[in-house]
């Protein structure tokens, strides 16, 4: 995982309520324990037609494809539990998703798999729909989305951002406080 500070990018609206994990990545996907290649079946069955082609008409099929952020419906990601799901969406090629609620087990493997998962009132929402156009900044350090002219701050957990921020996991988060560990174990040995 890559250290993530900021996040400059367009923003993809998918302004569908409800969406759920199925939804993002179908569960005929899941038998891979591998990350790489999901993206292609991210939102699979809203993104292709029956034949196979992609349906222009979807919106993560317009525009340009790399980094996004994805401005969600509420209640995004809500039902099953699947790592999968923020996998195929930072497979995808989605940095973020900003939403006016995220389902808990969703957001916690999202934030533990270095995708950005915020949570912005109804009004913020609005707000950063009306700016979806505009380039925003996205930054982590300051918990702040700026879409255009529009200023939206955010509140991320302090650990999940200390690992975002560093670019580790929790493991690797520990990793790199070994010696502080161990002075820690020596001295209650003592």
């Amino acid at each position: 995982m890559n250290p993530l500070t900021h996040i400059t990018a367009r923003a993809t609206v998918l302004d569908i309520a409800n969406i759920d994990t199925d939804q993002i990545i179908p569960a005929r996907f899941l038998t891979t324990t591998t990350r790489i290649g999901l993206g292609k079946h991210a939102f699979n069955d809203w993104r292709y037609r029956a034949d196979g082609s992609p349906d222009p008409n979807f919106v993560l099929n317009q525009g340009e494809a790399g980094d996004r952020v994805l401005l969600a419906g509420d209640n995004f990601g809500c039902g099953s539990s699947r790592e999968h799901a923020p996998w195929a969406l930072l497979d995808a090629g989605i940095r973020a998703v900003i939403s006016t609620r995220i389902a808990d087990i969703f957001r916690n493997n999202a934030l533990k798999n270095g995708l950005l998962a915020i949570v912005v009132s109804p009004e913020q929402w609005a707000s950063l729909h009306a700016q979806s156009g505009a380039a925003w900044v996205i930054d982590l350090r300051a918990e702040t989305i700026q879409a255009g002219a529009v200023i939206v701050p955010f509140k991320i957990d302090a650990f999940a951002r200390a690992c975002l921020l560093e670019g580790v996991d929790e493991l690797g988060y520990l990793l790199k406080r070994t010696d502080l560990i161990d002075r820690f174990e020596q001295g209650r040995a003592a």
